[in-house]
């Protein structure tokens, strides 16, 4: 069994069925996809050029893996990928990462059968500090847990939905970007390690735009940010987006991932319901929208952080990035000569494609985007060096910019 995802799969019980399974509706038949029978799909994997090459060329082709298709490493991937298909819920029945085997059977992931995806050495320890912001937003006093490390010019960054601000320590020890950079990462409230108000019932926190952008700015003005540069992937990239709309003074630029002005149909029931284990069902639901190549140990700590969540906070942040962000007639007011916007969107990101964040980006003059080769949806968690080898020239042009 080949993939990051396949090896771990092969641990589950036989015969456990996905926790979150889905049924692939098509125009004219139905089929339920079970972990042991796996259905026919179009082949997973582009090999390499058969006709047209010299001799050398054609023994490099043969050499190399090959290459996994976008939007194929996980079954929800399928429909954007699949034109007529449609994916919905089925009972929740077993273990949630079962019912993706069949797919990580049979995508290739690394040089060798089994390969668990690159190994990625552990950098050295970042100097990272802590501690308490009081911010004040929305009508509420919140306790906002912020980390900082590095020196320089400010960098704030932004986790993504159900998740917290470990998702960049890694990038927090590269001394290519804390040399010139002071980087900071907060929990929102009800992440990680800022906590709920007083007196909040689980399954109480709720994102809007509005709150969104007052927790930011409390958190800018608390720490003592000094014209910042933002960076976000997902719905924190989406409320980059906001940012850049509201503040253009304030921010030196932004850095928005896999974002895009509007996102549809990526909520689902089984993320706050009452008979499924969230701190099984939402890291396996997110799995699959990391690139296949992303190594193991990153994609392990994305898996981990997310199994960490309270109760329905990741399905709140979906019912913002998925359902109440929606720029569509008013994102092309962003002013870009205030505030300069860069876009970033991984390959193999299935829910804000690189196609959506591109129109979004068209449509906002003076935006700059690029598909980032060879990632996926949590850039800055999920491949951290090699995402940092996209981010550290735009923070270079930020830098030089008076």
């Amino acid at each position: 069994m080949a993939g990051r995802r396949g090896g771990r799969c092969a641990a589950a019980p036989p015969g456990a069925v996905c926790l979150g399974a889905l049924r692939l509706r098509e125009r004219r038949h139905h089929r339920r996809l079970r972990p042991q029978r796996p259905a026919r799909r179009r082949r997973l994997h582009r090999r390499g050029p058969r006709r047209g090459l010299g001799e050398g060329a054609a023994a490099g082709a043969a050499a190399a893996p090959p290459q996994p298709l976008r939007h194929a490493d996980a079954r929800a991937g399928l429909r954007p990928a699949r034109r007529g298909a449609r994916l919905r819920p089925a009972l929740p029945l077993g273990t949630a990462g079962a019912g993706d085997r069949p797919l990580a059977r049979r995508r290739p992931c690394g040089a060798g059968a089994g390969d668990p995806g690159p190994v990625l050495a552990e950098p050295e320890p970042a100097a990272i500090t802590g501690r308490y912001l009081r911010v004040e937003a929305d009508g509420t006093a919140w306790r906002i847990h912020a980390e900082q490390a590095g020196n320089g010019l400010d960098l704030l960054c932004l986790h993504t939905a159900g998740a917290d601000g470990r998702q960049f320590h890694r990038l927090m020890a590269d001394r290519s970007i804390t040399r010139d950079w002071r980087l900071t990462a907060f929990d929102l409230p009800w992440h990680g390690k800022s906590p709920p108000p007083p007196g909040a019932l689980p399954g109480d926190w709720a994102l809007t735009t509005e709150r969104y952008v007052e927790i930011i700015m409390g958190v800018v003005a608390a720490a003592g940010l000094r014209r910042p540069v933002v960076l976000g992937a997902s719905m924190s990239g989406e409320i980059c987006l906001e940012l850049a709309l509201r503040h253009p003074e304030a921010f030196r630029g932004i850095v928005a991932c896999e974002a895009s002005d509007h996102i549809e149909g990526r909520k689902t029931p089984w993320a706050d319901h009452s008979q499924v284990n969230q701190a099984v069902f939402v890291p396996e639901w997110i799995e699959g929208l990391m690139a296949p190549q992303s190594p193991a140990a990153c994609a392990t700590d994305v898996w981990w952080g997310y199994s960490q969540g309270g109760h329905a906070t990741f399905a709140r942040d979906i019912d913002f990035y998925s359902g109440e962000w929606d720029a569509r007639g008013r994102i092309h007011r962003i002013d870009t000569a205030r505030c300069p916007l860069w876009m970033l969107t991984g390959e193999y990101d299935y829910s804000c494609t690189a196609e959506h964040s591109a129109a979004t980006a068209a449509r906002i003059p003076g935006a700059r985007f690029a598909m980032m080769p060879g990632i996926g949806h949590f850039p800055f968690a999920e491949n951290p060096p090699l995402f940092a080898g996209h981010l550290r020239p735009i923070l270079e042009e930020f830098r030089r910019r008076p």
